[in-house]
């Protein structure tokens, strides 16, 4: 094991009290921005840019509906369901919705809007817990399955196939996964370069700041890793890069957090203890920077939409 990057990254696994520090300190100035339902993964603008943040955000639910089967009458399983905005969806097309996070806060925010969301490891899902559905999607989730120990011990693919083992053990032949995450892109440094004391704006610093926002975290290299360790299980139907239409979703987040708000800045003034207290939440949240936006511009990242159907 590389040893020195190690040293370089944040903790290990990502498991509840990474996801804690991540989402739900986040949780109340992330819902007066975005609503209580707030859909905090990439928007579908499709280059129509046009369109209003909630337009793109109903496109992308509406688009992932029609790849996985959301209709009435039917079960879905929602891997990382975060604050609920598809979970809702699904109940407004009839089919019966259940998440799964490992954020209090948002597992609280999803219960007050009568949506059945459970606090468990999505990795570990199983039929005999959790019965069996017609449709698994995951948003945004998949980047946390693997931590960077876990790919310098050479465990990430081993997590990925038994993730997709589970998923697989939950569906009929035939039904759909639908699968949106980040990856490393093309551009991607080696990872032994990644560092916060690396020079300010460089790529390694900019990767370095990603990795504190998101601690326990690791990015698949790419879609063909992802289809290769989803077969035999899976077979791929699609896969659409969403780099560009995240890069304007992030853009529109920014100008939404910015808005001023009386409550917001309540709500930033109890966290300055964590502010004065915390490097790792200094670096996380208030570097002044969008770290993830450079990090697509650069293709350091990309982001793919993924539609897997399970095999016989």
């Amino acid at each position: 094991m590389p040893t020195a990057a190690c040293a370089n990254l944040p903790r290990a696994v990502a498991d509840r009290a990474d996801l804690e520090f991540t989402y739900s300190l986040i949780d109340r100035i992330l819902r007066l921005s975005l609503g209580e339902l707030a859909d905090f993964s990439g928007a579908k603008f499709d280059g129509d840019f046009s369109l209003t943040l909630e337009q793109a955000q109903r496109r992308k639910h509406e688009y992932v509906a029609e790849q996985i089967g959301i209709e009435a009458g039917r079960r879905v399983l929602d891997l990382g369901c975060g604050w609920g905005p598809l979970l809702n969806y699904i109940r407004e097309r009839g089919a019966a919705g259940v998440g799964v996070t490992l954020s209090s806060a948002q597992a609280a925010a999803c219960r007050r809007h009568g949506l059945d969301v459970r606090i468990e490891d999505a990795r570990a899902i199983r039929q005999q817990q959790f019965g069996s559905f017609d449709a698994v999607a995951s948003l945004g989730a998949f980047e946390h399955f693997c931590s960077p120990q876990d790919y310098y011990a050479g465990r990430q693919e081993e997590i990925y196939r038994d993730l997709f083992a589970n998923i697989r053990g939950l569906l009929p032949p035939g039904g759909r996964l639908y699968l949106q995450t980040m990856s490393f892109g093309r551009n991607m440094i080696p990872f032994e370069q990644v560092g916060i004391d690396a020079p300010r704006e460089s790529d390694a610093w900019y990767l370095a700041l990603m990795m504190h926002q998101f601690p326990g975290s690791w990015l698949p290299d790419g879609g063909e890793q992802i289809a290769a360790c989803a077969a035999p299980h899976f077979r791929l139907v699609s896969d659409v890069s969403g780099r560009l239409d995240y890069i304007e979703t992030i853009k529109r987040w920014r100008a939404r957090f910015a808005e001023p708000s009386w409550r917001k800045t309540l709500v930033k003034a109890r966290l300055v203890p964590k502010y004065l207290t915390s490097r790792d939440f200094r670096l996380a949240f208030t570097s002044g920077v969008s770290a993830n936006s450079v990090c697509f511009e650069r293709e350091l990242m990309d982001h793919h939409r993924m539609v897997l159907e399970a095999q016989p």
